[in-house]
């Protein structure tokens, strides 16, 4: 049985979580103090996932670089993949808040988009 002990992220109150599991993939989570703490330890334990930002390149704007994030959660083994595909961009200006910048990074099925214009 391994046990690990997490700083519950998805509200402001910041549980202190144990999160106990077995061989077999039973979790238990103590400490939190609302039904998301639990699932935060569990998927935290199961299936790490993460929201990535950057700033790619962008030639021919008013700013030399534009920040970037994924729309959505990617597994946590992927980061260094989603990076390099990330860091290969070079933008074109005029680039737009919410514009994709990469359809399906790292085969992932989740984009990254623009979080900020460039003129």
């Amino acid at each position: 049985m391994t046990e690990r002990m997490l700083t519950c992220i998805r509200c402001p109150l910041g549980c202190q979580l144990t999160v106990q599991a077995d061989d077999a993939g039973n979790v238990t989570v103590t400490g939190n103090t609302c039904p998301r703490g639990a699932a935060y330890g569990e998927e935290e334990v199961t299936h790490p996932v993460r929201t990535v930002t950057a700033s790619v390149r962008v030639t021919g704007g008013e700013l030399r670089c534009c920040s970037v994030k994924t729309a959505g959660d990617i597994p946590k083994d992927k980061i260094f993949e989603v990076m390099k595909e990330i860091h290969a961009v070079q933008l074109v200006a005029p680039v737009e808040i919410g514009q994709t910048v990469i359809e399906d990074v790292a085969g992932t099925g989740i984009a990254v988009v623009a979080t900020r214009s460039v003129r």
